[in-house]
């Protein structure tokens, strides 16, 4: 038989690992079955994206790292899709069910209101990436990005180095905040390497949505084409704008490495295929995943810790588009 403290200690650590129920029996008491307790905390883990997540986005990695990790853990995965009446209105997903939810991790999430009405939710809550202009209300949650600095910082030494110093960035910096850190970095770099920021090369306004590709090129094709002439090197806000401006170049018979270098960010797959083949800056997706999970597990075990900002490394990869 248990001695009473060694007891206390075993229900103890189930009820903590979410057993939905546990007995103990004590034959000094004739046998009876004594249920201690019969609920659980929530075990489900809900992923909100306001986007469909490809094979192409950096998250599509990450995911299923993170998935796994919770799956070893005794978490399930549910993930929603929020539609455009949603997000305006500010209605959770029909199917979301906030009792049964342990937390919630968002990733292509970046309306700043719907961002704040999950805040309000008081469920654990993290956010991978995050709205840009959040800088006057701070969302009250935790907050996942890639290193958006060291090799932005790296990339610009490296092309000075090499005597390209008119450099230019494509992609709407106010899209999200990894955008517009990128593209602050890239600022800083050439202030810290005494260079101008050209502002003709900077083609940073928010037009058509990303998302609408057609809408997108046909808008680079036209500012483009609007140049006297070109940089030596665009950095590109990912690896999507960066296949996009190389797409637009080419209709207007310029060409990828021999008239302007291209920068990505992300390695997506498409980055090792497309002729020429991208330079772009390393996301480690995996490393991602699992610091997701260990965010949001020590926010579901200590709800009241100090919120955090996690950056993961990243690394910069040369390929063709540079000429290397």
């Amino acid at each position: 038989m248990l001695a009473d403290a060694t007891r206390e200690k075993v229900l103890k650590k189930a009820q903590e690992m979410g057993y939905k129920q546990f007995s103990y029996m004590n034959i000094t008491e004739g046998s009876k079955l004594s249920p201690i307790f019969n609920t659980a905390k929530p075990r489900e883990i809900a992923l909100l994206s306001g986007n469909f997540v490809g094979n192409s986005h950096f998250a599509s990695t990450m995911l299923d790292k993170f998935q796994r990790e919770l799956a070893q853990l005794g978490y399930s995965l549910t993930m929603y899709r929020i539609i455009e009446d949603e997000m305006k209105e500010l209605r959770l997903p029909v199917s979301f069910q906030p009792e049964r939810t342990a937390g919630i991790a968002c990733i292509e999430v970046f309306d700043p209101a719907y961002c704040r009405m999950l805040c309000g939710l008081n469920l654990p809550l993290l956010f991978i990436d995050s709205p840009s202009n959040d800088f006057d209300m701070p969302l009250e949650a935790d907050r996942l990005y890639m290193d958006n600095s060291r090799e932005i910082y790296r990339f610009v030494k490296e092309m000075i180095r090499r005597g390209k110093k008119q450099i230019g960035f494509i992609g709407e910096y106010m899209h999200c905040h990894s955008f517009y850190e990128r593209y602050m970095n890239y600022r800083g770099a050439m202030y810290t390497f005494g260079l101008p920021c050209l502002e003709e090369f900077c083609i940073v306004e928010s037009g058509p949505e990303i998302s609408n590709i057609d809408k997108y090129r046909e808008y680079l094709t036209d500012r483009l084409g609007s140049l006297k002439n070109l940089p030596d090197v665009f950095i590109c806000a990912n690896d999507a704008v960066a296949l996009d401006v190389m797409q637009a170049l080419k209709s207007l018979n310029y060409s990828v490495p021999e008239d302007v270098y291209l920068c990505g960010f992300d390695d997506s797959p498409e980055a090792k295929i497309v002729t020429p083949t991208l330079t772009t800056i390393h996301i480690h997706s995996q490393a991602m995943g699992l610091s997701a999970v260990q965010l949001l597990m020590s926010r579901i075990n200590e709800p009241s810790l100090n919120y955090r900002t996690t950056y993961i490394e990243t690394n910069l990869i040369f390929r063709e588009s540079t000429e290397d």
